[in-house]
């Protein structure tokens, strides 16, 4: 697996974090509230998708204190800590604060960021991460100036080796690369959904804009929250409660066709259509597994074996949804 896509440390005389193709999204690990998947089972079942990742190479991980409250980030480090030394040594990984004013101390920056971001990591089992994030874009009583401080002290203060956001749009990420430049440190990634189902941060620019500048853009729910992943149709469709591109399996029937056409042609799952799609425009997918199975399918999207033709993009382009944005969380 080449590396296509590298993670830039937030000092540039650090460097730069070579990457997989794909990265682990883990917000469903230990959650109970949108993907029922707390239960022992479901524990258990993630052994088997982590021995998968090993063997793979999938050693990308992306997390949020928010996912399972916290949850997430401990199962990381209890697959972590028993996993042998040189897969340990080559994991990267990222988790997210959550710009919310409760409790207050949230709102106080930088310490507030900083607070959190040391109790993610007690929670991982780390003392530095790879990649700290800004959740959304809602920073109610602070500026994305004052945000960038936050993020910069924990920079300083070697608890993050690189700095990112999520749900910015152009113009916010391009006022916070800015704003990071000014305290000579860069923004390592943008975090927005881009899918077959959401192409709006390719339409806007933001994509553009994202290779113009070195950032790497992060594509969470690539699968549209299992609506791209093969498993759901007009007949059995997917469980309430998945928001993103949330349309009905009527509409999105043509597009799940033609990506079953793409898929037999190269003798893949449906899912790894819709991930190498994402991965051949230049982002990077947030692919999220629960077992074995989910992983193994992730990583034959990640593959360099394959690739879809320029005709095959064309034809699965012809059934894409732009998507829209949100007032309050994707601005991006």
């Amino acid at each position: 697996m080449s590396a296509r896509f590298v993670l830039r440390h937030a000092k540039e005389s650090a460097g730069t974090t070579p990457l997989p193709n794909l990265c682990i999204g883990t917000w469903a690990w230990g959650d109970s509230r949108t993907w029922n998947n707390a239960s022992s089972k479901a524990r258990e079942e993630l052994n088997g998708a982590w021995a998968c990742m090993q063997k793979t190479g999938l050693s990308f991980l992306d997390t949020a204190e928010a996912y399972g409250g916290g949850e997430s980030e401990r199962i990381i480090r209890s697959l972590r800590d028993s996993s042998p030394e040189d897969f340990k040594a080559k994991l990267v990984i990222a988790s997210k604060f959550i710009p919310v004013p409760w409790p207050p101390v949230r709102a106080f920056m930088p310490r507030g960021m900083v607070k959190y971001c040391k109790l993610s990591l007690e929670r991982l089992g780390m003392e530095q991460m790879d990649l700290y994030q800004i959740h959304g874009p809602v920073h109610f009583f602070n500026s994305i100036d004052s945000m960038a401080e936050g993020l910069a002290q924990c920079v300083e203060l070697g608890l993050t080796k690189s700095v990112g956001v999520s749900n910015y749009s152009l113009e916010e990420m391009i006022t916070m690369d800015e704003a990071l430049k000014k305290r000579g440190l860069r923004l390592a990634s943008n975090q927005v959904e881009f899918s077959l189902l959401r192409t709006l941060p390719e339409k806007s620019g933001l994509l553009a804009e994202c290779k113009k500048r070195d950032i790497l853009l992060m594509a969470y729910s690539p699968l549209a929250m299992g609506r791209l992943s093969g498993k759901y149709s007009a007949e059995n469709p997917p469980p309430s409660g998945r928001r993103f591109s949330n349309y009905p399996m009527t509409q999105i029937t043509p597009l799940l066709e033609a990506m079953r056409k793409v898929a037999e042609a190269h003798n893949v799952k449906p899912s790894a259509v819709a991930l190498k799609w994402v991965i051949q425009k230049g982002a990077i997918p947030l692919g999220g597994v629960k077992n074995a199975a989910q992983a193994e399918e992730n990583a034959s999207s990640a593959d360099d074996g394959w690739t879809i033709s320029d005709q095959e993009m064309a034809e699965l382009e012809k059934h894409t949804i732009v998507g829209t944005t949100s007032m309050m969380w994707q601005h991006g």
